[in-house]
């Protein structure tokens, strides 16, 4: 499959997704959303990709943000069309993939750029990350899921804070915030990333995806999460990896999960 604005590269059972717009600091268009869309799509379709790395091409920039040159003239209809089309087809697909997603924040990951980040399951970032939702100083609020999933990882005041000052904060506050799991430095951040996409790898992929979904239906309206979790946890006893798993451990050997 042919991309103009990202690259897709193999290793193993671990897929690295770049988005590969350096001159606009890899800034997401319409076309870019839909590679991403088509890219991530295969991946999740793909049983010998395990997980997925999704970073930025460069040092600067893992997504500075949206295209805005896009929508600066569209009306109030043009403007839900674009963020209900941008949620069904990346942000949404994003957060519900089962295939577990670490966002490798390489520099800036501003609107679009965090609101990618933040509906990837994982998020390390290089120390010289700034992460923000700057919208508000363009007359207009996130419309890429920002203003729920913030408030969801760093608390409502925080995510308030954030949004009314369209500033920026450093890796090491949104580590704190937990709004990333990891700071490291520039040329550590993606070995970091292999190495937890390694540790995901090494476990049972069917447990993962039911893990996914039961975590994920915590934050779903109207769905209650205790109840998918028990559905979920009694779905892995119907699965191969099941008996692998628990047959491994009584064995007192290593499961091997294909």
């Amino acid at each position: 499959m042919a991309f103009e604005n990202i690259l897709v590269t193999q290793n193993e059972r671990v897929q690295t997704i770049t988005i590969n717009r350096p001159n606009q600091l890899n800034a997401l268009n319409k076309q870019t959303i839909q590679e991403l869309h088509e890219a991530l799509k295969a991946a999740e379709g793909d049983a010998g990709t395990r997980a997925i790395i999704l970073t930025g091409s460069g040092e600067k920039a893992f997504v500075a943000g949206a295209d805005i040159k896009e929508f600066a003239s569209f009306d109030v209809t043009q403007g839900k069309q674009l963020a209900a089309q941008g949620q069904e087809l990346l942000f949404n697909l994003l957060e519900n993939l089962t295939t577990p997603v670490i966002a490798a924040v390489n520099g800036f990951a501003l609107g679009g750029g965090l609101e990618l980040a933040m509906a990837s399951h994982i998020r390390i970032a290089s120390d010289n990350a700034r992460l923000g939702l700057p919208e508000v100083s363009l007359g207009v609020i996130p419309g890429y899921g920002g203003t729920q999933r913030l408030a969801q990882l760093v608390g409502r005041g925080k995510a308030m804070e954030m949004v009314a000052t369209a500033g920026m904060i450093c890796a090491e506050e949104a580590q704190y915030w937990g709004l990333v799991n990891h700071v490291t430095s520039q040329e550590e951040l993606l070995p970091l990333a292999e190495k937890i996409a390694s540790k995901i790898c090494a476990n049972s992929g069917d447990a993962i995806k039911s893990a996914i979904r039961a975590i994920n239906a915590n934050y779903t309206s109207g769905v209650n999460g205790y109840n998918v979790e028990i559905a979920e946890f009694g779905n892995c006893f119907g699965t191969e990896e099941f008996i692998e798993g628990t047959t491994a451990f009584v064995e007192k050997r290593k499961a091997n999960f294909k």
